[in-house]
């Protein structure tokens, strides 16, 4: 059986972005039907990061600039919010593949993007995401041990994608 839920454990942050936004520029330019969010970092101000909605372009914000010294968490939780639509879109769409930026602190807490993943998963999407190793417990636990960990390779995306492909009828 192939994992129709997948996940790249990262170790460098922007490699497994370019990665995943390599694959899924791929995957569309060659026809497939590939909804979700890739996280771009346009310049090297962390506030800078957008989450990107594959299907339309749009960008979401997912930081906020909160002052230098702050020890508060910078996630923009409305921006998080405003970008599930790529991932409600995905599932309505029934997309040959839905991919969300990460799975992460939030969503390890049960929010951020996780009641759309979840539903993507519920209704055996394809689904791919990014895991940070610090994270990777609490994926296990969310998927119930059913995604495949791939490594940071395109060789890998590709070859459990094709695995998907073949096995749908």
């Amino acid at each position: 059986m192939n994992a129709r839920i997948a996940t790249i454990v990262h170790a460098d942050r922007r490699a497994a972005d370019v990665l995943v936004a390599e694959f899924a520029t791929a995957l569309i330019g060659a026809g497939r039907k590939v909804h979700g969010l890739i996280q771009q970092r346009p310049a090297d101000d962390k506030t800078s990061t957008v989450l990107l909605d594959l299907h339309d372009g749009a960008c979401y914000p997912l930081f906020q600039n909160l002052g230098t010294g702050t020890q508060s968490c910078s996630v923009d939780t409305a921006g998080v919010a405003a970008a599930s639509i790529a991932l409600r879109r995905a599932l309505e769409a029934h997309a040959d593949l839905a991919i969300a930026n990460r799975f992460g602190p939030l969503e390890a807490g049960g929010a951020g993007l996780a009641a759309e993943m979840l539903a993507l998963m519920a209704e055996g999407i394809p689904f791919l995401t990014i895991v940070a190793d610090d994270h990777l417990p609490a994926w296990r636990h969310f998927t119930g041990g059913m995604s495949v960990e791939l490594p940071a390779e395109r060789a890998a995306l590709d070859a459990w994608f094709a695995g998907l492909t073949k096995a749908t009828p």
